[in-house]
């Protein structure tokens, strides 16, 4: 098959690392990472802009590497290409494996603030700790206002997990994830991610409990319960 990927850069180095094994011609187009980040409209836009930029390419199928992302897929649409989708809430399932490993975590581990390679080498300088937001937050709020904002946002963070892929060149990502862990007085934890729910985006097969398939002529949907998305008629 001939497929098109669209994904968020924060998957990069996990992606190329599948698509470069995958049984089938993979051709990817990564978006920059913080789309998540813009109202749910703007991020739709754009990836409707990408989907529709793969029309009339002769692909098979469109894959995203997303997950819900707040409601940022709710309304994309797939016009003549049906397009593949993981049933996820957010990222860190993919890079778990799935929904099901996540809220077991997610339980077990209140207060947690996940790292991987991509969330750092993809972010700026102020990205890479949750706490260096606070210059931020001064220029922008004076610094009164600022700290109880920086108080509110991190009170309910002791932890960073760092999700090891093993897509890693060494152990750099590991050891900064462990350093911001010192500077902000939160324990460190490393896990071992698991590819095979990204494996399975790029070479199927999209099976109904853990990918939507979205049929030409429909759009991506939110359902309030264990499937995440769903399709409805555009």
């Amino acid at each position: 098959m001939r497929l098109k990927l669209i994904a968020c850069e924060v998957l990069y180095r996990e992606l190329c690392a599948l698509t470069a094994r995958s049984v089938h011609q993979v051709d990817a187009e990564f978006l920059p990472k913080g789309l998540h980040d813009l109202a749910s409209a703007a991020m739709l836009a754009r990836l409707q802009q990408a989907v529709d930029g793969a029309e009339g390419a002769g692909y098979e199928a469109v894959l995203l590497g997303y997950a819900l992302c707040g409601t940022g897929l709710a309304g994309l649409t797939a016009r003549s290409i049906p397009l593949v989708a993981p049933r996820a809430h957010d990222c860190i399932t993919l890079f778990m494996g799935g929904k099901e490993r996540y809220l077991a975590y997610f339980q077990s581990h209140p207060g947690v603030y996940f790292k991987t390679s991509g969330w750092i080498e993809r972010g700026d300088a102020k990205d890479r700790q949750l706490g260096l937001q606070f210059d931020d937050l001064v220029e922008r709020y004076g610094e009164e206002n600022a700290r109880y904002l920086y108080e509110e946002l991190t009170k309910h963070y002791r932890q960073f997990t760092y999700i090891e892929m093993g897509v890693e060149p060494d152990d750099r990502f590991e050891q900064r994830t462990r350093q911001d862990a010192i500077s902000s007085g939160w324990t460190f934890e490393k896990m071992q991610g698991d590819l095979g729910l990204l494996r399975r985006l790029v070479d199927g097969p999209w099976d109904e409990r853990d990918f939507l398939v979205v049929p030409p002529g429909f759009r991506v949907a939110v359902r309030h319960d264990e499937s995440i998305l769903g399709a409805e008629r555009s």
